[in-house]
């Protein structure tokens, strides 16, 4: 690591650059608002840093190779520079810009991001969010290691290092095929179920556990000789009259329609749900843009 004091400052690079421009101590320090000795103090400083001369003394200031290599590594810095004084304008400003890692669990993201990013850039467009899916228990993981800055998942994350922001508790619908008995049924009590295969998704998945809990309550059987990849696959399978399935509203809001192979029913009294919530580091704290995630995400979830 360079040693701070070996380090030029942004008036020295400014200083520098001004030079480059104008060709001439005298207008360069008239561009930047200083005396001509103030700015040849500085240019002098400049090339004690460096260990060489910028510029050639004596009529036109011309730059010296090392003067030109220097002057063209002061413009970069001092955009990155500006860079980052506009990013603490805008977020001081309420106008928030830079990118968002995003994981997400399969079961979330095609049902919600979409609408998601579609919100953030009518209204922050200069906030960029970057998407990734994973299993939840890898995404936990990754988050930990950094690789991430907030997940999209499937509660409970119980894990002290991070923070959760629960958004909002989704209902679940029992689908099943459209010449399915139950069709005739207005609403699911656990009665209907006993007897039944019910569907599941892989175990690595949370509503594996749930699809477990109510086969169990309700005296039904999980075919876990069929576990789902994806609530596509659970999907298909129901529409093929393999089984039973637990989906989550979200989902059946975009996939399920009322002429295809396959019928949803909700739940009668204390319905199956899942809750969801946003996870990050909990140093992070609650940071603007990832509250702004959480309200966007609620607003969404309940329209």
């Amino acid at each position: 690591m360079s040693d701070p004091a070996s380090l030029p400052t942004l008036r020295q690079l400014q200083y520098l650059v001004a030079l480059a421009d104008c060709g001439s101590f005298t207008r360069g320090a008239a561009q930047v608002g200083v005396s001509q000795p103030s700015f040849s103090q500085a240019i002098g400083q400049v090339e004690d840093l460096l260990g060489g001369r910028v510029v050639e003394r004596g009529g036109r200031a011309f730059l010296t190779p090392l003067g030109r290599e220097a002057a063209a590594a002061a413009r970069r810095v001092l955009a990155e520079a500006d860079a980052f004084a506009a990013l603490s304008l805008r977020h001081r400003a309420g106008e928030l810009g830079g990118t968002i890692r995003l994981g997400v669990s399969p079961t979330l993201g095609p049902y919600i991001l979409p609408q998601l990013v579609a919100r953030l850039h009518a209204t922050h467009p200069t906030l960029k969010v970057h998407v990734r899916e994973g299993l939840p228990d890898t995404l936990v993981t990754q988050l930990g290691d950094g690789r991430h800055d907030v997940l999209l998942v499937q509660l409970p994350v119980d894990d002290t290092r991070f923070h959760v922001e629960r958004l909002f508790r989704e209902p679940m619908f029992l689908a099943m095929a459209a010449d399915d008995p139950l069709r005739a049924v207005t609403t699911i009590r656990p009665e209907h179920l006993a007897g039944r295969g019910l569907l599941t998704m892989q175990p690595e998945y949370r509503m594996s556990t749930q699809v477990a809990a109510l086969a169990e309550r309700a005296g039904a059987q999980v075919l876990r000789d069929y576990e789902g990849t994806s609530l596509d696959a659970v999907r298909q399978m129901a529409g093929m009259g393999m089984g039973l399935a637990l989906l989550p509203e979200l989902y059946c809001r975009q996939e399920i329609r009322d002429d295809g192979d396959v019928i949803v029913r909700p739940f009668a009294g204390g319905r199956p749900y899942r809750d969801i919530g946003l996870v990050w580091r909990s140093g992070a704290g609650p940071s603007d843009d990832l509250m702004l995630l959480a309200d966007t995400l609620r607003s969404i979830a309940v329209r």
